[in-house]
């Protein structure tokens, strides 16, 4: 259980810091030409990054969850600190999962044309969901972890 939980770490660092890099990314190169020659380089390689850090946050998080026996507690009335915490999180993990989605289905849909306005604020609009409620993500299981 140990490795799982390291494995489940170290995805954590690569989502939230990738998410970190490229907001940080987005706020400081405000130049459109310079975004057009960037983003499509950096963001097909970053996406499936990050895709791939996704993917092995929710299956070492389910499998947490399923090895410390939790899975059953998530569907009782069970009010326990951690169990709140756990459902918090777990909501914004799906909010952000969602959130990802549709922001990558914008980024394939778009990466070699121009986006319309719609897609421009939605896509942002997601990206700075996500950087956000990785925040909040992180500070449920800092609370979890602290607890346990």
């Amino acid at each position: 259980m140990d490795s799982l939980m390291h494995l489940h770490l170290f995805a954590a660092i690569a989502w939230i810091g990738g998410s970190i890099f490229m907001f940080i990314l987005g706020i400081t190169l405000t130049d459109k030409q310079k975004q057009k020659e960037v983003y499509p380089h950096v963001g097909p390689i970053f996406g499936y990054y990050e895709l791939a850090s996704l993917f092995l946050l929710v299956t070492t998080g389910v499998s947490l969850i399923w090895t410390n026996g939790l899975l059953d507690l998530l569907f009782t009335d069970d009010n326990s600190e951690v169990m709140n915490f756990l459902r918090a999180k777990l909501w914004i993990v799906a909010s952000v999962v969602l959130a990802t989605a549709v922001h990558f289905y914008i980024a394939l849909k778009t990466n070699d044309i121009p986006r319309t306005n719609i897609e421009n604020f939605i896509s942002r609009g997601s990206s700075l969901f996500i950087f956000f409620a990785n925040l909040f993500i992180l500070h449920y299981a800092i609370m979890i972890r602290s607890i346990l």
